[in-house]
């Protein structure tokens, strides 16, 4: 099977040094805001220039207003203007702010921090696009999705190791000082690897700019409606977003008021969450198998509607008061909530890196950036609800806080019916992959020959009740199978099957085959791959079977190429006849090796049952 692109990217060239330069950005950024905020935390009322509250409340809002004002016009010159080039020049702009930060650190002057918090806003706005619209000019397609789980991984682990940091260099001797020298030293280390990031064209050098961030951003919108996809992407990240600044936030309290735990307690939650995304990211990697697998997106989405509702109900009702946070680490009765906390964001992981990866590959590639830009409108726009939402059920409803991450796991259980509805090939089709995972060890060979977009007909051999499982998890495009028609109306059934694409036939009514293959051919002139078994049966002897002389004519009307294909190793199984029918007695063997393998495509006017028998056989030789 392919082997995840990871390891061999963080190796190369043309990603390594975009990786460094993006994870300095986020790690800077947090550096800088949790220094100043913990700073603000500790100062004394002379000397800010607003009371403590309005000042992080105040710092919060500038923090995010630059993507609302900003955005849109920093996604038309990151399609504008060559990417590497552009992302030097911000990351230069970086250190010039980070120089008054420095200044504004030593000086203690608050006003002046505050003031340029907004302008560290404002560059992340202008790298946020041009960050994402360079992995798709980087990356081949199959290292797409391997490519956004790093950079989920490293944002959030960035996150992470720089709110943890921030702590660190606030209590250390002389901290105004130390904190002026890491934020400039951190900023000119990701200057230092953007120099690195290969050049990646312009994607559209014509485009005219003109300061016009209101007009920007109304295109940037409009663009970013045009595509369905694009837009249902767009929102399902910014939902993410919702539900993350909806977390963060409110663990401090929750941390303080639910688990009587401290400061170093509300650091040990973040950083469950954190690592949870990063490992949830990695795993979404290597389920996927270096191909944009969307059906992981509703396991996702419904992962963190599980563990989000089991970490509410974890919470004990009765806490000693903590001596200190190894106390509190070492409380048994919490460590269902740590558990589920890490499970909620590895949930996270698996939702968000194939949203990532799929918005970049719909996107036209003229409009990525923009595309990019409307997307941090949004997020932004959805961390503000999330902030009312906090408001509205926390002090006019007057819930808990446990009961509010009740209402956001019920709120998710929506949308993750929603994702479902809309793809639930996608979604069976990552079950039987991960199920099949677990049954077999299956070895792939010459896939390459089912074409990555197009109609195609496959012809496989048919050896147990699991082959459409294992032929689902084998190949790389969702696939529709012709099934019996008895089988196809098992009434309790029969509306899933419809929902899978599942093309009934009955090889003894004309009007059953007739609709059957019409449907098959119009299924491959829309582009979609239709897997038929010819045999009709389950092989009785491990042999196989003749082909029915009916699908002669389903492969003369292809308008798709015909591709033979052969399972090897299913013979013996539990699922197979050898011990005269199948599903008889007890398995006897578990994580068998398979071997799932095709041919060459077949012109349709030269396939016929004939040609197709030995081909498959030729195929599937003497392994049974």
């Amino acid at each position: 099977m392919p082997h995840s692109t990871s390891g061999s990217l963080l190796s190369q060239r043309r990603f390594l040094p975009y990786f460094i330069t993006q994870f300095f950005g986020a790690f800077n950024d947090n550096i800088f805001k949790n220094v100043l905020l913990l700073f603000v935390a500790f100062a004394g009322p002379q000397v800010l220039p607003v009371s403590t509250n309005l000042f992080i409340n105040l710092a919060a809002g500038l923090f995010i207003l630059p993507f609302f004002l900003f955005s849109a016009s920093a996604g038309v010159l990151a399609d504008k203007y060559e990417k590497s080039w552009f992302i030097r020049k911000v990351k230069l702009i970086e250190i010039a702010i980070m120089c008054l930060g420095a200044i504004g650190f030593i000086t203690q002057s608050y006003g002046i921090l505050l003031f340029l918090l907004f302008l560290m806003g404002t560059q992340s706005a202008f790298f946020g696009p041009v960050k994402y619209a360079l992995l798709p000019q980087q990356l081949k397609p199959n290292e797409l999705l391997s490519g956004n789980a790093l950079v989920e991984t490293g944002t959030f682990i960035a996150i992470l190791v720089g709110t943890l940091g921030a702590g660190l260099i606030a209590s250390a001797e002389h901290a105004n000082y130390v904190a002026a020298a890491s934020v400039v030293i951190f900023a000119i280390a990701g200057y230092l690897s953007s120099r690195y990031i290969p050049e990646a064209a312009a994607s559209a050098p014509n485009l005219k700019f003109r300061w016009q961030p209101i007009k920007h951003t109304k295109e940037t919108l409009k663009i970013a409606h045009q595509d369905r996809v694009v837009f249902q992407c767009i929102m399902a990240i910014s939902w993410f977003w919702f539900l993350g600044a909806t977390y963060l936030t409110q663990f401090p309290n929750f941390t303080k008021n639910h688990l009587m735990g401290n400061e170093a307690a509300v650091s040990f939650l973040l950083a469950l969450f954190s690592v949870g995304i990063a490992l949830g990211s990695m795993l979404c990697d290597k389920m996927s198998r270096n191909r944009i697998d969307i059906g992981i997106v509703p396991i996702g989405s419904l992962g963190i509607t599980i563990f989000g509702a089991l970490m509410a109900y974890a919470v004990p009702s009765d806490l000693p008061l903590f001596d200190g946070f190894s106390a509190f680490v070492a409380h048994s009765a919490l460590w269902p909530v740590f558990g589920f906390l890490l499970l909620l964001g590895i949930s996270g992981g698996l939702f968000i890196v194939p949203l990532y990866a799929l918005m970049q590959q719909q996107a036209k590639e003229t409009e990525r950036a923009r595309v990019i830009a409307a997307l941090n409108i949004y997020n932004s726009l959805f961390m503000v609800g999330s902030a009312v939402l906090g408001i509205v059920t926390l002090s006019v409803l007057e819930l808990t806080i446990v009961q509010l991450f009740l209402v956001l796991a019920l709120l998710n259980f929506a949308m993750a019916v929603y994702l479902f509805r809309q793809a639930p090939v996608f979604v069976v089709c990552s079950i039987v992959r991960g199920l099949t995972a677990m049954l077999y060890r299956v070895n792939l060979k010459n896939l390459h020959h089912i074409p990555k977009e197009g109609g195609a007909l496959i012809v496989c051999n048919h050896v147990s009740y699991m082959d459409a499982v294992v032929v689902t998890a084998a190949c790389p495009r969702p696939m529709r199978f012709v099934m019996e028609e008895d089988y196809a109306n098992f009434k309790p059934a029969r509306r899933f099957f419809k929902g899978l694409g599942v093309i009934p036939i009955s090889a003894t009514k004309q009007g059953s085959i007739r609709r059957a293959f019409g449907e098959i051919e119009e299924a491959l002139r829309q582009g979609e791959v239709v897997c038929i078994f010819p045999e009709g049966r389950l092989t009785p002897d491990g042999e196989m079977n003749e082909f029915m002389r009916g699908v002669n004519l389903i492969m003369k009307r292809s308008p798709a190429p015909v591709i033979p294909m052969a399972l090897k190793g299913l013979w013996g199984s539990y699922f197979s006849r050898h011990k005269g029918r199948a599903c008889k007695g007890l398995p006897n063997r578990f994580r068998a090796k398979l071997e799932v393998e095709t041919g060459e495509p077949v012109e349709p006017r030269e396939a016929s049952s004939q040609v197709m028998f030995e081909k498959v056989s030729t195929l599937r030789g003497q392994y049974r």
